[in-house]
């Protein structure tokens, strides 16, 4: 079984590119923390290469950035290529079947390099709550006109 699951913070903007038939591909590198920490007592991290293709390339690439966190379920994968003075190389990466929108790094501690750092992801409410989470509001008020609900009116 090949099975790989990850959560970090991504090291740099996605790249977006599209092979010859026109299928969107993404790629990213992810920072995921270890467990534990060194003799000086600092936590150290590992660097995977991210590897996402079609719809969900294209979603990495409009609502993720360095420093956004998100958790990847994939697959390990080793291809080869032969470099420019014709030596063989070796690529390990994670091809992600999925790739879960977790924070912003505005929610990290990171400093912002001004790259899309106000761009929210679709689960970054910053300080409100989502619409819709007020069980003491009207769930109709945007609707315009009142909705009269009785149970007086069921046929049974």
């Amino acid at each position: 079984m090949n099975k790989v699951f990850l959560i970090g913070r991504l090291t740099r903007d996605p790249e977006l590119r599209y092979t010859g038939n026109n299928t969107p591909v993404a790629s990213f590198s992810l920072a995921v923390n270890r467990n534990f920490t060194n003799q000086q007592g600092e936590r150290e991290a590992d660097f995977f290469n991210i590897t996402v293709w079609r719809k969900q390339a294209e979603n990495v690439k409009n609502y993720l950035s360095q420093g956004s966190q998100v958790a990847v379920e994939g697959r390990l994968q080793t291809r080869s290529y032969d470099d420019k003075d014709g030596q063989k190389r070796y690529v390990t990466e994670v091809v992600a079947d999925n790739v879960e929108f977790l924070g912003s790094k505005n929610s990290s501690n990171n400093s912002s390099n001004g790259s899309r750092n106000d761009e929210p992801t679709p689960y970054d409410f910053g300080d409100k709550e989502p619409k819709g989470t007020d069980v003491d509001s009207n769930p109709f008020a945007d609707f315009g006109s009142s909705i009269e609900i009785s149970d007086d009116e069921l046929p049974f």
